[in-house]
């Protein structure tokens, strides 16, 4: 026997008890005569799929499925009918019934029917299972106890459930905006299918239109002789997230805007129109409204982009929730390096509470895991956060600059000084910039992607000094 429960509710002895017989070796059978006394024990028990006549005395079927999908929308109804009533099938359908089935009942095809249910029941609890561990997974950047946080997550809930209305998500960086677009998707009608990210940033803009919409072979000069799939088409029946989308040029906006408005595309060199079936999802750390004011964004984009906005806080936003990712971190780490740390000392804390977290949660996270990696006491000091006078430390490293000394004949460590030379205008950069790494980027007048790369070298450099 199954671990399956079933509630036949229906007026006929027969039918109950036929029903009974031929299945009770296989599920857990309960049998009710009316409405009411099925909804009753459906205050007791919890059953995985109802069999309910529409015919029944007193409250028919149509308002006990009513009630039935109020309280337990879990629970899966097949609907029994005595005839095939069409207006009464389609009425019960729209209501959230899963099925119908039709008097006299053929034990052989109710069985099938039954199986059927509940291998779809089985599979919407695997992708429930599925999702929520990938929300665990996601901790702690969408839990905690300040208020914002439930909101936003309340929110997204109920986004989530459209499979193709577009989200713009706004927020500093280092607040977890690709983590909720994750989120989003896999929430979604869409969760079976891709979710395909592109760093907007990161994509040249002589290339922007190949990589999104793919092309033909010999499109070009240099492209495969295969030609290649766009990261639109590869986000067909799924999730297209476009990450720094306020730095896209003003060109490939439009190129865009055209997919967003029509849903169809060609590639390039391609004379044959094609249409997938995706969400749109954006991200960025900029004043979109801004830049449509100074002309360096679309506004028709704007539009088609935002139909659903969601601002992320930042860590400042959510001060209450300081405590709780600071043990997760170091819950996380001590387990991650095999340590025992046992918290993290008062002093420490106080200068974590008046930290500014311009990097919110991902600087958290990077200050927990060196602190937990390198700390020798039993608890997490200044020392180990570098908390304790880093910015000084960082000004000393930077005052010996400059000027160059010229080359003798003693030599020069070339390696230490362009390490300087990268300390001294990388910080400046990203400090000019507030952390916007697009922004930064350009005042060294690299191209956002060569920043990005040069950047990590040097930050992964600085660790090992």
């Amino acid at each position: 026997m199954s671990d399956n429960t079933l509630f036949i509710v229906d007026d006929e002895k027969t039918i109950r008890d036929g029903i009974k017989a031929f299945f009770e070796d296989e599920y857990r059978i309960f049998a009710y005569d009316s409405a009411e006394t099925g909804l009753d024990a459906l205050q007791v028990y919890h059953p995985d799929l109802v069999l309910l006549d529409i015919g029944l005395p007193g409250m028919n079927g149509i308002e006990a499925l009513k009630h039935i999908r109020a309280v337990r929308p879990d629970v899966l109804v097949v609907m029994i009918t005595a005839y095939e009533d069409i207006t009464s099938v389609i009425e019960c359908m729209k209501l959230g019934a899963y099925d119908y089935i039709v008097k006299p009942l053929h034990m052989e095809g109710l069985g099938v029917t039954i199986a059927n249910a509940l291998e779809t029941l089985r599979l919407r609890k695997e992708i429930k299972s599925l999702q929520e561990n990938q929300l665990r997974d996601q901790a702690p950047f969408f839990i905690g106890e300040s208020q914002v946080i439930h909101d936003i997550m309340a929110y997204i809930e109920k986004v989530a459930k459209s499979p193709d209305t577009p989200v713009l998500i706004q927020g500093e960086t280092g607040t977890g905006k690709e983590l909720m677009a994750s989120t989003i998707h896999h929430r979604s009608p869409n969760f079976a299918g891709p979710l395909i990210t592109v760093n907007c940033a990161a994509i040249p803009g002589e290339l922007i239109e190949s990589e999104l919409f793919g092309y033909e072979k010999g499109a070009f000069s240099g492209a495969s002789a295969t030609g290649k799939k766009g990261l639109i088409e590869m986000a067909d029946k799924g999730t297209l997230f476009l990450d720094e989308i306020g730095d896209l040029s003003l060109d490939a906006q439009a190129k865009l805007l055209r997919f967003m408005e029509q849903g169809e595309f060609y590639k390039v060199g391609g004379t044959r129109r094609k249409k997938v079936f995706t969400r749109v999802v954006s991200a960025t750390n900029k004043d979109l409204e801004m830049m449509v004011e100074t002309n360096q964004f679309r506004e028709d984009l704007y539009y088609r982009i935002s139909v659903v906005k969601i601002q992320v806080p930042s860590l400042s936003q959510r001060p209450e929730d300081l405590k709780l990712f600071a043990d997760y971190f170091l819950k996380l780490f001590n387990q991650k390096f095999d340590r025992n740390l046992m918290g993290i000392s008062p002093s420490a804390w106080a200068l974590m509470e008046t930290h500014p977290w311009k990097g919110n949660v991902r600087e958290m996270k990077n200050i927990m895991e060196s602190g937990v990696l390198t700390a020798e006491g039993p608890e997490l000091t200044p020392g180990d956060l570098g908390l304790d006078g880093r910015n000084s430390r960082k000004a000393e490293r930077h005052q010996s600059l400059l000027p160059l000394k010229p080359l003798t004949q003693e030599g020069v460590d070339l390696n230490a000084i362009r390490f300087r030379l990268d300390a001294f205008y990388f910080t400046q950069a990203m400090k000019l910039a507030d952390g916007n790494e697009s922004r930064a980027a350009r005042l060294l007048n690299l191209k956002h992607h060569v920043f990005r790369y040069q950047y990590k070298q040097f930050l992964a450099q600085q660790e090992n000094t």
